[in-house]
Protein backbone atom coordinates (compact mmCIF):
# COMPACT_ATOMS: atom_id res chain seq x y z
CA UNK A 1 0.00 0.00 0.00
CA UNK A 2 1.71 3.62 -1.05
CA UNK A 3 0.68 6.94 0.20
CA UNK A 4 2.13 9.49 -1.43
CA UNK A 5 1.76 13.05 -0.59
CA UNK A 6 1.90 15.84 -2.95
CA UNK A 7 2.27 19.43 -1.99
CA UNK A 8 1.16 22.45 -4.31
CA UNK A 9 4.50 25.30 -3.57
CA UNK A 10 4.33 28.84 -4.64
CA UNK A 11 7.82 30.44 -2.98
CA UNK A 12 7.71 28.04 -0.03
CA UNK A 13 11.10 27.77 0.67
CA UNK A 14 11.21 28.83 4.15
CA UNK A 15 8.03 26.74 5.65
CA UNK A 16 8.38 23.63 3.35
CA UNK A 17 10.89 22.25 5.36
CA UNK A 18 8.57 22.39 8.21
CA UNK A 19 5.93 20.49 6.33
CA UNK A 20 8.38 17.85 5.54
CA UNK A 21 9.47 17.37 8.37
CA UNK A 22 6.51 16.70 10.09
CA UNK A 23 5.50 14.30 7.72
CA UNK A 24 5.05 10.93 9.90
CA UNK A 25 7.86 9.00 8.11
CA UNK A 26 5.82 5.68 9.46
CA UNK A 27 2.16 4.40 9.23
CA UNK A 28 0.99 1.26 9.94
CA UNK A 29 -1.13 0.09 7.17
CA UNK A 30 1.30 1.81 4.52
CA UNK A 31 4.45 -0.37 3.44
CA UNK A 32 5.76 3.18 1.25
CA UNK A 33 5.15 6.89 1.52
CA UNK A 34 6.68 9.38 -1.25
CA UNK A 35 6.26 13.41 -1.55
CA UNK A 36 5.81 15.18 -4.83
CA UNK A 37 6.24 18.74 -4.87
CA UNK A 38 4.40 20.49 -7.19
CA UNK A 39 6.20 23.82 -7.65
CA UNK A 40 3.81 26.42 -9.22
CA UNK A 41 6.56 29.05 -10.78
CA UNK A 42 8.37 29.85 -7.53
CA UNK A 43 10.76 32.65 -7.59
CA UNK A 44 12.64 31.68 -4.41
CA UNK A 45 14.95 28.37 -3.92
CA UNK A 46 11.64 25.84 -3.17
CA UNK A 47 12.60 23.69 -5.89
CA UNK A 48 16.14 23.62 -4.79
CA UNK A 49 15.04 23.14 -0.97
CA UNK A 50 12.54 20.04 -2.20
CA UNK A 51 15.71 18.55 -3.64
CA UNK A 52 18.23 18.87 -0.53
CA UNK A 53 15.23 17.53 1.64
CA UNK A 54 15.25 14.19 -0.23
CA UNK A 55 11.92 14.94 -2.37
CA UNK A 56 12.74 13.04 -5.65
CA UNK A 57 9.84 13.79 -7.51
CA UNK A 58 8.69 17.49 -8.25
CA UNK A 59 6.27 18.87 -11.04
CA UNK A 60 7.37 22.51 -11.86
CA UNK A 61 5.23 24.72 -13.50
CA UNK A 62 7.40 27.14 -16.25
CA UNK A 63 5.18 30.09 -14.65
CA UNK A 64 2.35 30.63 -12.32
CA UNK A 65 -0.67 28.55 -12.93
CA UNK A 66 -2.81 28.77 -9.52
CA UNK A 67 -4.14 26.34 -7.34
CA UNK A 68 -6.60 23.86 -9.19
CA UNK A 69 -3.48 23.44 -12.13
CA UNK A 70 -1.43 22.40 -9.58
CA UNK A 71 -4.22 20.25 -7.59
CA UNK A 72 -4.77 18.68 -11.44
CA UNK A 73 -0.95 17.62 -11.70
CA UNK A 74 -0.23 16.74 -7.98
CA UNK A 75 -3.00 14.01 -8.55
CA UNK A 76 -1.96 12.93 -11.93
CA UNK A 77 1.47 12.75 -10.86
CA UNK A 78 0.58 10.71 -7.69
CA UNK A 79 -1.33 8.50 -9.63
CA UNK A 80 1.64 7.88 -12.35
CA UNK A 81 4.11 7.24 -9.02
CA UNK A 82 1.47 4.29 -8.21
CA UNK A 83 -0.03 5.77 -5.65
CA UNK A 84 -2.92 3.89 -3.58
CA UNK A 85 -3.56 6.85 -1.39
CA UNK A 86 -3.54 10.05 -2.04
CA UNK A 87 -3.19 13.18 0.50
CA UNK A 88 -3.10 16.59 -0.18
CA UNK A 89 -1.53 19.22 2.33
CA UNK A 90 -0.43 22.81 1.71
CA UNK A 91 3.09 24.05 1.61
CA UNK A 92 2.87 26.82 4.05
CA UNK A 93 2.34 24.31 6.80
CA UNK A 94 -1.52 25.44 7.92
CA UNK A 95 -2.27 21.92 8.08
CA UNK A 96 -0.99 19.43 10.72
CA UNK A 97 0.75 17.11 9.07
CA UNK A 98 1.05 14.77 12.17
CA UNK A 99 -2.58 13.93 11.37
CA UNK A 100 -2.01 12.46 7.95
CA UNK A 101 -2.68 8.83 9.77
CA UNK A 102 -6.13 9.77 11.21
CA UNK A 103 -6.85 11.37 7.87
CA UNK A 104 -6.20 8.46 6.15
CA UNK A 105 -7.47 5.97 8.18
CA UNK A 106 -11.43 5.73 6.82
CA UNK A 107 -10.20 5.01 3.61
CA UNK A 108 -7.67 1.97 4.94
CA UNK A 109 -10.40 1.12 6.92
CA UNK A 110 -12.45 0.87 3.47
CA UNK A 111 -15.43 2.76 5.03
CA UNK A 112 -14.45 6.10 2.84
CA UNK A 113 -13.29 7.18 -0.82
CA UNK A 114 -12.74 10.91 0.69
CA UNK A 115 -11.55 12.28 3.55
CA UNK A 116 -11.90 16.01 4.33
CA UNK A 117 -10.22 18.19 7.42
CA UNK A 118 -12.51 20.18 9.25
CA UNK A 119 -11.03 22.73 10.29
CA UNK A 120 -13.47 23.89 12.71
CA UNK A 121 -13.74 27.23 10.95
CA UNK A 122 -15.01 29.07 14.35
CA UNK A 123 -11.91 28.43 16.18
CA UNK A 124 -9.33 29.65 13.65
CA UNK A 125 -8.24 32.96 15.50
CA UNK A 126 -6.96 34.99 12.03
CA UNK A 127 -10.18 34.22 10.25
CA UNK A 128 -12.23 37.63 10.38
CA UNK A 129 -16.06 37.42 11.11
CA UNK A 130 -16.99 37.99 7.93
CA UNK A 131 -14.32 35.06 6.29
CA UNK A 132 -16.09 32.54 8.67
CA UNK A 133 -19.17 33.48 7.48
CA UNK A 134 -18.08 33.19 3.78
CA UNK A 135 -17.11 30.00 4.71
CA UNK A 136 -19.78 28.48 6.36
CA UNK A 137 -22.03 29.76 3.49
CA UNK A 138 -19.55 28.53 1.08
CA UNK A 139 -19.89 24.72 2.82
CA UNK A 140 -23.87 25.47 2.78
CA UNK A 141 -24.63 26.11 -0.55
CA UNK A 142 -22.22 23.15 -1.89
CA UNK A 143 -23.53 20.58 0.11
CA UNK A 144 -26.94 21.46 -1.37
CA UNK A 145 -24.94 20.91 -4.87
CA UNK A 146 -23.78 17.84 -3.61
CA UNK A 147 -26.24 15.90 -1.31
CA UNK A 148 -23.63 15.60 1.59
CA UNK A 149 -23.28 17.15 5.02
CA UNK A 150 -19.82 17.93 5.56
CA UNK A 151 -19.07 20.94 7.96
CA UNK A 152 -16.08 22.18 6.06
CA UNK A 153 -16.04 21.62 2.02
CA UNK A 154 -13.51 24.32 1.13
CA UNK A 155 -10.78 22.60 3.38
CA UNK A 156 -7.85 22.14 1.23
CA UNK A 157 -6.20 18.85 3.32
CA UNK A 158 -7.88 15.71 1.89
CA UNK A 159 -7.27 12.15 1.69
CA UNK A 160 -8.20 10.33 -1.70
CA UNK A 161 -8.78 6.33 -2.35
CA UNK A 162 -7.24 5.87 -5.80
CA UNK A 163 -10.24 5.15 -7.35
CA UNK A 164 -11.45 8.52 -5.76
CA UNK A 165 -8.68 9.90 -7.68
CA UNK A 166 -9.28 8.41 -10.76
CA UNK A 167 -13.04 9.94 -10.71
CA UNK A 168 -12.31 13.50 -10.52
CA UNK A 169 -12.52 15.69 -13.75
CA UNK A 170 -11.55 19.52 -13.17
CA UNK A 171 -12.90 21.74 -14.68
CA UNK A 172 -12.51 24.74 -12.64
CA UNK A 173 -9.15 26.83 -12.46
CA UNK A 174 -9.65 28.09 -8.98
CA UNK A 175 -12.22 26.81 -6.05
CA UNK A 176 -10.78 22.71 -7.05
CA UNK A 177 -12.01 21.79 -3.07
CA UNK A 178 -15.52 22.60 -4.15
CA UNK A 179 -15.50 21.39 -7.41
CA UNK A 180 -14.36 18.19 -6.28
CA UNK A 181 -16.79 18.00 -2.85
CA UNK A 182 -19.41 18.76 -5.54
CA UNK A 183 -18.18 15.59 -8.11
CA UNK A 184 -17.98 13.62 -5.47
CA UNK A 185 -20.74 13.95 -3.57
CA UNK A 186 -22.95 13.34 -6.81
CA UNK A 187 -21.17 10.56 -7.48
CA UNK A 188 -21.91 8.49 -4.32
CA UNK A 189 -18.34 8.43 -3.30
CA UNK A 190 -18.58 7.78 0.69
CA UNK A 191 -16.81 10.86 2.38
CA UNK A 192 -15.41 11.02 5.56
CA UNK A 193 -14.41 13.82 7.85
CA UNK A 194 -11.55 14.30 10.57
CA UNK A 195 -11.44 17.33 13.18
CA UNK A 196 -8.54 19.05 13.04
CA UNK A 197 -6.54 22.66 14.55
CA UNK A 198 -4.66 24.40 11.58
CA UNK A 199 -0.94 25.60 13.04
CA UNK A 200 -0.60 29.44 13.22
CA UNK A 201 -0.58 31.71 10.28
CA UNK A 202 2.62 31.90 8.65
CA UNK A 203 1.61 34.42 5.89
CA UNK A 204 -1.23 36.01 3.70
CA UNK A 205 -3.18 34.02 1.35
CA UNK A 206 -1.92 33.90 -1.84
CA UNK A 207 -5.19 32.17 -3.23
CA UNK A 208 -7.61 34.92 -2.53
CA UNK A 209 -6.73 38.85 -2.53
CA UNK A 210 -10.12 39.45 -0.51
CA UNK A 211 -13.49 37.96 0.89
CA UNK A 212 -15.26 39.52 -1.43
CA UNK A 213 -13.21 38.33 -4.70
CA UNK A 214 -12.90 34.84 -3.02
CA UNK A 215 -16.68 34.52 -2.40
CA UNK A 216 -17.23 35.59 -6.24
CA UNK A 217 -15.00 32.71 -7.22
CA UNK A 218 -16.80 29.99 -4.95
CA UNK A 219 -20.07 31.13 -5.94
CA UNK A 220 -19.35 31.14 -10.18
CA UNK A 221 -17.54 27.54 -9.26
CA UNK A 222 -20.76 26.19 -7.39
CA UNK A 223 -23.06 27.54 -9.78
CA UNK A 224 -21.11 25.50 -12.20
CA UNK A 225 -21.50 22.37 -9.98
CA UNK A 226 -25.36 22.71 -10.04
CA UNK A 227 -25.05 23.40 -14.22
CA UNK A 228 -23.48 20.60 -14.66
CA UNK A 229 -24.78 18.01 -11.94
CA UNK A 230 -28.13 19.29 -11.29
CA UNK A 231 -29.11 21.54 -14.59
CA UNK A 232 -32.79 20.86 -14.35
CA UNK A 233 -33.20 21.99 -10.96
CA UNK A 234 -31.64 25.55 -11.72
CA UNK A 235 -34.14 25.84 -15.49
CA UNK A 236 -37.03 24.53 -14.22
CA UNK A 237 -37.03 26.70 -11.28
CA UNK A 238 -36.21 29.55 -13.51
CA UNK A 239 -39.21 28.41 -15.09
CA UNK A 240 -41.45 28.00 -12.71
CA UNK A 241 -40.75 31.92 -11.50
CA UNK A 242 -41.06 33.10 -14.88
CA UNK A 243 -44.58 31.11 -15.19
CA UNK A 244 -45.86 32.73 -12.38
CA UNK A 245 -44.99 36.44 -13.41
CA UNK A 246 -46.13 35.92 -16.72
CA UNK A 247 -49.25 34.59 -15.52
CA UNK A 248 -49.90 37.60 -13.03
CA UNK A 249 -51.47 40.09 -15.48
CA UNK A 250 -53.76 37.42 -17.62
CA UNK A 251 -54.80 37.05 -14.17
CA UNK A 252 -55.15 40.24 -13.22
CA UNK A 253 -57.20 41.40 -16.44
CA UNK A 254 -59.60 38.11 -15.85
CA UNK A 255 -60.59 39.80 -12.72
CA UNK A 256 -61.22 42.66 -14.48
CA UNK A 257 -62.88 41.75 -17.27
CA UNK A 258 -65.10 39.63 -14.76
CA UNK A 259 -65.66 42.67 -12.76
CA UNK A 260 -65.56 45.54 -14.83
CA UNK A 261 -68.60 46.57 -17.05
CA UNK A 262 -65.21 47.88 -19.32
CA UNK A 263 -62.38 46.10 -18.75
CA UNK A 264 -60.47 47.65 -22.14
CA UNK A 265 -57.45 49.54 -21.85
CA UNK A 266 -54.31 50.49 -23.59
CA UNK A 267 -52.44 49.68 -19.85
CA UNK A 268 -53.78 46.47 -19.80
CA UNK A 269 -52.80 45.53 -23.47
CA UNK A 270 -49.56 46.45 -22.43
CA UNK A 271 -49.54 44.40 -18.77
CA UNK A 272 -50.60 41.11 -21.25
CA UNK A 273 -47.91 41.92 -23.51
CA UNK A 274 -45.23 41.91 -20.57
CA UNK A 275 -46.95 38.56 -19.46
CA UNK A 276 -46.43 36.72 -22.80
CA UNK A 277 -42.98 38.03 -22.64
CA UNK A 278 -42.78 36.38 -19.34
CA UNK A 279 -44.12 33.09 -20.67
CA UNK A 280 -42.41 32.64 -23.46
CA UNK A 281 -39.17 32.66 -21.77
CA UNK A 282 -40.90 29.94 -19.04
CA UNK A 283 -40.90 27.98 -22.06
CA UNK A 284 -37.78 28.43 -23.20
CA UNK A 285 -36.17 27.57 -19.39
CA UNK A 286 -38.09 24.50 -19.16
CA UNK A 287 -36.39 23.46 -23.11
CA UNK A 288 -33.24 24.34 -21.93
CA UNK A 289 -33.79 22.21 -18.60
CA UNK A 290 -34.68 19.35 -20.83
CA UNK A 291 -31.77 19.89 -23.23
CA UNK A 292 -29.19 20.63 -20.22
CA UNK A 293 -30.36 17.16 -18.86
CA UNK A 294 -29.28 15.62 -22.09
CA UNK A 295 -26.28 17.34 -22.15
CA UNK A 296 -25.48 16.40 -18.40
CA UNK A 297 -26.11 12.82 -19.48
CA UNK A 298 -23.67 13.04 -22.25
CA UNK A 299 -21.04 14.20 -20.52
CA UNK A 300 -21.81 11.31 -17.44
CA UNK A 301 -21.26 8.60 -20.31
CA UNK A 302 -18.19 11.05 -21.55
CA UNK A 303 -16.30 10.82 -17.65
CA UNK A 304 -17.42 7.02 -17.81
CA UNK A 305 -15.31 6.39 -20.41
CA UNK A 306 -12.40 8.95 -19.67
CA UNK A 307 -12.21 7.08 -16.34
CA UNK A 308 -11.89 3.72 -17.74
CA UNK A 309 -9.08 4.85 -19.90
CA UNK A 310 -7.46 6.58 -16.59
CA UNK A 311 -8.01 3.24 -14.91
CA UNK A 312 -6.53 0.94 -17.45
CA UNK A 313 -3.35 3.31 -17.53
CA UNK A 314 -2.62 3.82 -13.95
CA UNK A 315 -3.37 0.17 -13.55
CA UNK A 316 -0.72 -0.71 -16.51
CA UNK A 317 1.79 1.52 -15.18
CA UNK A 318 1.44 0.31 -11.10
CA UNK A 319 2.11 -3.58 -12.72
CA UNK A 320 5.32 -1.69 -14.97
Amino acid sequence: MKLVIFIPCLNEEQTLPIVIDSIPKKIKGIDKIEILVIDDGSTDKTSAVAKKLGVTRIIRHVGNKGLAYSFRDGIRGSLEMGADIIVLTDGDNQYPQERIPDLIQPILNQTADLVIADRQIDKIPHFTNFKKFLQKFGTWVLNNAAGTDLPDGTSGFRAFSKEAAIDINLITRYSFGMETAIQAGNKRQRIATIKIKTNPKTRESRLMSSDLGHAKKSAVAIMRGYLMYKPYVVFITLGFIMLLVGLVPFVNYLIIFLTTKHPGGPHHIQSLLLGVVFLVASFFSFALALLADLIRINRSLLEDVLEHQRRVEYIKKTKN
